[in-house]
Protein backbone atom coordinates (compact mmCIF):
# COMPACT_ATOMS: atom_id res chain seq x y z
CA UNK A 1 0.00 0.00 0.00
CA UNK A 2 1.67 3.45 -1.27
CA UNK A 3 1.27 5.72 1.52
CA UNK A 4 0.47 9.52 1.41
CA UNK A 5 3.04 10.60 3.03
CA UNK A 6 6.20 9.66 5.68
CA UNK A 7 6.18 11.87 9.02
CA UNK A 8 9.02 11.87 10.98
CA UNK A 9 8.50 13.47 14.64
CA UNK A 10 10.89 14.80 17.07
CA UNK A 11 12.85 11.88 19.64
CA UNK A 12 15.48 11.87 21.10
CA UNK A 13 19.08 10.72 20.74
CA UNK A 14 21.94 11.19 19.02
CA UNK A 15 21.05 11.29 15.19
CA UNK A 16 24.20 10.07 14.02
CA UNK A 17 23.49 6.49 15.25
CA UNK A 18 20.16 6.12 13.20
CA UNK A 19 21.43 4.52 10.47
CA UNK A 20 18.67 2.21 10.52
CA UNK A 21 15.69 5.51 10.09
CA UNK A 22 18.63 7.65 7.25
CA UNK A 23 18.14 4.01 5.24
CA UNK A 24 14.41 3.80 5.81
CA UNK A 25 13.84 7.92 4.86
CA UNK A 26 16.42 7.54 1.93
CA UNK A 27 13.91 4.68 0.86
CA UNK A 28 10.99 7.08 1.21
CA UNK A 29 12.83 9.25 -0.90
CA UNK A 30 14.15 7.32 -3.57
CA UNK A 31 9.83 6.08 -3.99
CA UNK A 32 8.73 9.87 -4.17
CA UNK A 33 6.62 9.55 -1.48
CA UNK A 34 6.28 13.43 0.47
CA UNK A 35 8.03 13.93 3.81
CA UNK A 36 7.86 16.25 6.71
CA UNK A 37 10.66 16.22 9.45
CA UNK A 38 10.38 18.02 12.83
CA UNK A 39 13.61 18.06 14.79
CA UNK A 40 14.37 14.54 14.91
CA UNK A 41 13.37 13.68 11.76
CA UNK A 42 15.32 17.15 10.81
CA UNK A 43 18.52 15.68 11.22
CA UNK A 44 17.75 12.54 9.92
CA UNK A 45 16.65 14.10 6.77
CA UNK A 46 19.84 15.85 6.84
CA UNK A 47 21.83 12.77 7.52
CA UNK A 48 19.90 11.14 4.32
CA UNK A 49 20.48 13.66 2.31
CA UNK A 50 24.38 13.50 3.06
CA UNK A 51 25.17 15.94 5.51
CA UNK A 52 26.61 15.86 8.76
CA UNK A 53 25.00 16.48 12.12
CA UNK A 54 27.00 17.64 14.93
CA UNK A 55 25.99 18.16 18.59
CA UNK A 56 25.66 21.59 19.94
CA UNK A 57 27.84 23.49 23.01
CA UNK A 58 24.63 24.36 24.21
CA UNK A 59 21.66 22.94 23.30
CA UNK A 60 18.58 25.11 22.03
CA UNK A 61 15.32 25.28 24.96
CA UNK A 62 12.68 26.67 25.57
CA UNK A 63 9.76 28.77 23.84
CA UNK A 64 10.20 32.16 21.71
CA UNK A 65 13.69 31.50 20.03
CA UNK A 66 13.59 33.67 16.43
CA UNK A 67 13.61 31.49 13.70
CA UNK A 68 13.94 33.32 9.79
CA UNK A 69 11.83 31.42 7.60
CA UNK A 70 14.50 32.00 4.36
CA UNK A 71 11.56 31.85 1.79
CA UNK A 72 8.95 34.31 3.26
CA UNK A 73 11.39 36.48 4.81
CA UNK A 74 9.03 36.21 8.24
CA UNK A 75 10.39 36.02 11.92
CA UNK A 76 8.86 32.72 13.31
CA UNK A 77 8.68 32.54 16.98
CA UNK A 78 9.06 28.92 17.72
CA UNK A 79 9.70 26.28 20.32
CA UNK A 80 12.98 24.56 21.04
CA UNK A 81 14.19 21.04 22.77
CA UNK A 82 17.67 19.52 20.84
CA UNK A 83 21.00 18.99 21.46
CA UNK A 84 22.21 18.20 17.89
CA UNK A 85 22.04 19.99 14.49
CA UNK A 86 22.82 19.60 10.50
CA UNK A 87 25.32 20.88 9.08
CA UNK A 88 24.68 21.70 5.80
CA UNK A 89 25.78 24.45 4.17
CA UNK A 90 23.59 28.18 4.15
CA UNK A 91 25.02 30.39 1.58
CA UNK A 92 24.43 27.86 -1.53
CA UNK A 93 22.15 24.83 -2.43
CA UNK A 94 22.80 21.52 -2.84
CA UNK A 95 22.62 18.73 -5.45
CA UNK A 96 22.00 15.55 -4.11
CA UNK A 97 20.24 12.08 -6.07
CA UNK A 98 16.82 13.27 -4.28
CA UNK A 99 16.71 17.17 -5.44
CA UNK A 100 17.98 20.82 -4.92
CA UNK A 101 18.41 20.73 -1.19
CA UNK A 102 18.06 24.26 0.61
CA UNK A 103 18.53 25.83 3.83
CA UNK A 104 14.97 26.88 4.66
CA UNK A 105 15.36 27.77 7.79
CA UNK A 106 17.93 29.42 10.26
CA UNK A 107 18.25 30.74 13.70
CA UNK A 108 18.43 33.81 14.45
CA UNK A 109 20.54 33.27 17.39
CA UNK A 110 23.21 31.52 16.32
CA UNK A 111 22.88 30.81 12.81
CA UNK A 112 22.06 26.82 13.59
CA UNK A 113 19.92 25.04 10.47
CA UNK A 114 16.39 25.02 11.72
CA UNK A 115 14.78 24.08 8.43
CA UNK A 116 15.49 21.82 4.99
CA UNK A 117 13.79 21.80 1.72
CA UNK A 118 14.32 19.50 -1.07
CA UNK A 119 12.95 19.86 -4.54
CA UNK A 120 12.66 17.59 -7.51
CA UNK A 121 13.85 17.99 -10.71
CA UNK A 122 10.87 19.81 -11.67
CA UNK A 123 11.19 22.29 -8.88
CA UNK A 124 8.71 20.69 -6.87
CA UNK A 125 8.64 20.04 -3.11
CA UNK A 126 8.91 16.82 -2.55
CA UNK A 127 10.61 17.03 0.93
CA UNK A 128 10.72 19.26 4.20
CA UNK A 129 11.45 19.54 7.71
CA UNK A 130 12.18 22.18 10.37
CA UNK A 131 14.46 21.58 13.49
CA UNK A 132 12.03 23.57 16.32
CA UNK A 133 8.53 21.99 17.40
CA UNK A 134 5.56 23.54 15.22
CA UNK A 135 3.59 21.03 17.27
CA UNK A 136 3.88 22.63 20.03
CA UNK A 137 1.23 22.95 22.19
CA UNK A 138 2.28 25.12 24.48
CA UNK A 139 4.13 27.55 22.88
CA UNK A 140 3.51 29.92 19.94
CA UNK A 141 2.04 28.91 16.80
CA UNK A 142 3.86 31.00 14.55
CA UNK A 143 5.04 27.40 12.61
CA UNK A 144 1.52 25.96 12.07
CA UNK A 145 1.40 26.87 8.40
CA UNK A 146 3.83 23.93 8.04
CA UNK A 147 1.44 21.27 8.66
CA UNK A 148 -0.83 22.87 5.99
CA UNK A 149 1.78 22.67 3.48
CA UNK A 150 2.21 18.94 4.00
CA UNK A 151 -0.76 18.04 3.50
CA UNK A 152 -0.48 20.18 0.50
CA UNK A 153 2.44 18.40 -0.70
CA UNK A 154 0.21 15.50 -0.71
CA UNK A 155 -2.47 16.16 -2.17
CA UNK A 156 0.11 17.40 -4.87
CA UNK A 157 1.27 14.11 -4.92
CA UNK A 158 -1.93 12.18 -5.81
CA UNK A 159 -2.53 14.54 -8.76
CA UNK A 160 1.29 13.86 -10.44
CA UNK A 161 0.57 10.03 -9.57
Amino acid sequence: MQPDGVFFSNGPGDPGTADRERDLLREVLRAGIPYFGICFGNQILGRALGFGTYKLTYGHRGINQPVLDRTTGKVEVTAHNHGFAVDAPRDRETSTEFGTVRVSHVCLNDDVVEGLEVRGADGRLVAFSVQYHPEAAAGPHDAAYLFDRFTDLMEGAHDHA
